[in-house]
């Protein structure tokens, strides 16, 4: 089988956007492929440098919101980035043949420094970011990396560090990594806007259901539908993208025609998106719950897959080596 990586960076715990965008095809893929899943706690200093102090208790949340929807640690090798130090020793070495260039043109390093403008973010770490990811990558010989097409210069970059190397030591150790394109479903956050925990609007995978009914009824829609009724538009409505996820298409059906004709209200439409929403979140979080329960130490419970990353990162290192004659 060929191999497939990937990582989340330990931010705290995940939203529905995080399911729908990564999670769902990760479950999917372990029946497909040897996947490899990391905690990627490295990449999270690359931004809260100042503040790493929540990073040990995230690193747990991330794990427990894995398993909680599938991620399955007898199919999948589950892993964290910081305990295996062959990720440091690799990112050292190939810095040295690296152009900064290559990793200034990342279309990402631009775009995070526009919208993290509180925090200063000119550092080595932050711009070497598709280093580490490359890293990351080809540590463990991973063909496929599930991504979004934003993501595809990602691994481009990566490709092209993997061809340097090659070209300069004459020798192939590194598998090229390719991307495997996801459609990630549009989901916006409660308020419109991009999902994000910095903004508020996200509806988590552990939050309490009272919560999420509360943020579901408050939730905006067609501003342009003033009354019960006005008319409304499907089209611009927030809560009808979250019904093109959860909802069937009888009831889709039957949602355009009753607010474009004005025959159901706004609340009528959300009452059942919060019938799908609880169907789909009760059983997660009764997951999640039991796995709190039965994990006690998390590095402890990681262990096989920590090993077994070890393992398989060490063996491309003694190549490296060699090669680079270190």
């Amino acid at each position: 089988m060929k191999r497939v990586l990937s990582g989340m960076r330990p931010t705290g715990k995940l939203h529905i956007g995080h399911y729908f965008g990564a999670l769902k095809n990760w479950v999917k893929l372990q029946d497909e492929y040897e996947c490899f899943y990391f905690v990627a706690d490295w990449h999270a200093l690359t931004t809260s440098y100042e503040n790493p102090e929540n990073i040990e208790e995230y690193r747990r949340d991330l794990v427990l919101d894995w398993l909680s929807v599938g991620i399955d640690p007898k199919k999948s090798t589950l892993f964290i980035q910081s305990k295996n130090l062959y990720h440091a020793e690799l990112f050292v070495l190939l810095s040295m043949i690296t152009p900064v260039s290559w990793l200034e043109r990342c279309p990402s390093y631009k775009e995070i420094k526009q919208e993290l403008k509180d925090r200063d973010l000119n550092n080595i770490g932050f711009l070497s970011y598709p280093l580490l990811q490359t890293v990351d990558i080809i540590l463990y010989s991973a063909k496929y990396v599930p991504v979004g097409v934003d993501q595809l210069p990602h691994i481009e970059i990566s490709r092209e560090i993997v061809r340097r190397f090659h070209f300069l030591y004459k020798c192939e150790i590194f598998v090229e990594p390719e991307g495997l394109l996801t459609e990630v479903p549009k989901l916006l956050g409660t308020d419109g806007r991009k999902m994000s925990k910095s903004y508020g609007n996200t509806i988590m995978l552990s939050e309490d259901l009272k919560s999420v009914e509360k943020k579901i009824l408050t939730m905006m829609t067609d501003t342009n539908r003033k009354r019960r009724s006005d008319p409304g538009d499907p089209d611009i409505c927030p809560v009808f993208d979250y019904h093109k996820v959860f909802s069937t298409d009888e009831e889709r059906t039957e949602i355009i025609d009753g607010c474009k004709n004005a025959k159901i209200g706004c609340i009528d439409c959300k009452r059942i998106l919060l019938r799908h929403l609880f169907a789909f979140l009760e059983p997660i979080q009764e997951k999640r719950k039991y796995y709190e329960t039965l994990i006690k130490d998390i590095d402890e419970f990681l262990a096989p897959g920590q090993k077994k990353a070890e393992e398989t990162a060490g063996a491309i290192m003694d190549k490296v080596r060699k090669a680079m004659r270190v």
